[in-house]
């Protein structure tokens, strides 16, 4: 069970509809113990990817922010450059992830039941179906919720959070701690914004700057493709930091 909001922990991890593993969540009496196995397995998973030089980026926002469709235009932009793997987390179905494999990307899809953010263990099931050769960026799209994801490290090398123009800005000055995770905001659903009429980019930056958080904020539409190309250089970017960074690391037994 977790601590944070009481949901249960339970979950299983599909690959092209079939059923891998199913794996009890542990309910822990004590939040830090809790944090503190979670912590440790995503250390561990960290360790993998850097090993694989894989870029790792967790994909966060509320649900229906557009997630699923930046990552298809993403796919789509990257596509004779980078590989994109994904996997997606969702309590029920596998929608996302036959989108993301119809975009041409490989998926793996973690159903969590009652549970509504992702740990580091989910990851670590999903890796056993998920062979990251040739992989250059793996992206997590976590649950749609903007408060327990943000205490769950995965492995992840960077945080992503989503903001529809469709939801309010003010999103960051109520869920700071989602917000202060976010290594990059990302604004989207940018062709909605005349016909939303009462979201202001410029407030959203505001409430976010009075955070203390100083990362870059995009303002993207995967339907017009406004800003995919500032967002694809940030990928780029990042890739290659990483690239650099963790050249010829290995995993020791």
């Amino acid at each position: 069970m977790c601590e944070i909001c009481g949901c249960a922990g339970d979950a299983h991890v599909h690959i092209e509809g079939n059923i891998l593993l199913n794996q009890s969540g542990k309910q822990i009496d004590v939040l830090h113990a809790m944090l503190h196995d979670n912590d440790h397995q995503a250390e561990h998973n960290r360790a993998h990817f850097d090993a694989a030089g894989v870029l790792v980026v967790n994909l966060m926002s509320s649900p229906g922010s557009g997630k699923t469709s930046l990552l298809e235009a993403t796919i789509h932009a990257l596509r004779g450059r980078l590989t994109v793997a994904v996997i997606e987390g969702d309590l029920e179905t596998e929608n996302d992830a036959r989108r993301i494999r119809a975009a041409g990307a490989k998926a793996v899809q973690i159903t969590t039941g009652n549970a509504c953010h992702l740990d580091a263990a989910m990851v670590h099931a999903a890796l056993h179906a998920l062979d990251l050769q040739g992989v250059d960026i793996l992206f997590i799209e976590n649950v749609g919720n903007l408060v327990c994801p943000a205490a769950f490290d995965l492995g992840q090398h960077r945080n992503v959070v989503l903001l529809s123009v469709t939801e309010g800005d003010d999103k960051p000055q109520k869920y700071p701690v989602m917000f202060r995770k976010a290594d990059l905001l990302g604004i989207t659903k940018l062709d909605l914004l005349a016909a939303v009429g009462d979201f202001a980019p410029d407030r959203a930056a505001f409430h976010l700057r009075n955070l203390a958080n100083a990362a870059p904020i995009l303002e993207i539409s995967a339907r017009s493709g406004a800003g995919m190309a500032s967002w694809i250089a940030w990928l780029l970017t990042e890739h290659d930091a990483r690239q650099h960074a963790h050249k010829g690391v290995h995993i020791h037994a």
